[in-house]
């Protein structure tokens, strides 16, 4: 039979540390408020300190041997460490891939297409895969494979840098690059979010070839007889006769 609820010590975050009479160890290793290690001691002693001190005994590192305790203030500790995971979090590195497929016969205009593709996605951090595959006899002239990985590379390299030099793998040469830091990268020449033309109504009106349907000229008897009709399709007063 499952249990409706998570027991009482369930951390969702993944963080979870045991506080005051949680503590199950014998002996811990004290660290004190102000930060300095009051050694080895009785979880009732460490205890009875934290109590003297007006804060809690927070267990830090359960699997050391004996355990560390540190005296703090319980409310205090979760905000300091949930600041550090904040930072920790902005610090790490790309972590989503993007593959670029390439050939050693590519075009020149497919060739820059695929590097407008890996700027962009260096530019939101994010990391490239460059795979050039060989068919058939291509496999008897690699040279020309790494001139176009030559030429990629030294494309994008105000956006991102190789972890390692091109490979040849089997069949392919593959090689990652990593964006650089935002501080030592280039701006993205088309923009973060580049709208397409046309987007804005606005510049419609700028245009010579487009005329607004009231300002077209009307002529001959068709004009006229548009002109003379009612504005409602169907009068609702069609047939009634006013009193004079």
């Amino acid at each position: 039979m499952s249990r409706p609820f998570p027991p009482r010590n369930f951390s969702s975050s993944g963080s979870f540390f045991r506080v005051n009479g949680k503590i199950r160890a014998r002996e811990v290793r004290v660290i004190g408020i102000d930060s300095k290690q009051l050694g080895i001691m009785s979880l009732g002693d460490a205890l009875n300190k934290a109590r003297a001190s007006g804060v809690d005994l927070v267990e830090i590192a359960p699997t050391a041997t004996p355990p560390v305790c540190r005296i703090v203030d319980y409310g205090k500790f979760r905000y300091e460490q949930a600041k550090k995971d904040k930072e920790s979090k902005k610090h790490q590195h790309a972590s989503t891939v993007k593959e670029v497929q390439l050939s050693p016969r590519i075009d020149p205009h497919d060739l820059s297409v695929k590097i407008t593709h890996a700027i962009d996605f260096l530019c939101q951090d994010m990391k490239v895969k460059v795979t050039l595959k060989f068919r058939g006899r291509e496999m008897a002239h690699t040279e020309f494979g790494f001139q176009v990985i030559k030429k990629f590379l030294d494309d994008i390299a105000p956006y991102g840098h190789p972890d390692f030099p091109p490979k040849l793998i089997g069949k392919g040469i593959n090689v990652m690059i990593s964006p650089l830091p935002r501080n030592k990268r280039a701006k993205n020449p088309h923009g973060e979010n580049p709208k397409p033309e046309g987007s804005n109504n606005a510049g419609q009106n700028h245009r010579p070839d487009v005329v607004p349907v009231e300002q077209k000229p009307r002529s001959g008897s068709h004009a006229s007889s548009q002109e003379s009709k009612p504005a409602f399709a169907n009068n609702p007063f069609e047939g009634i006769e006013m009193n004079k």
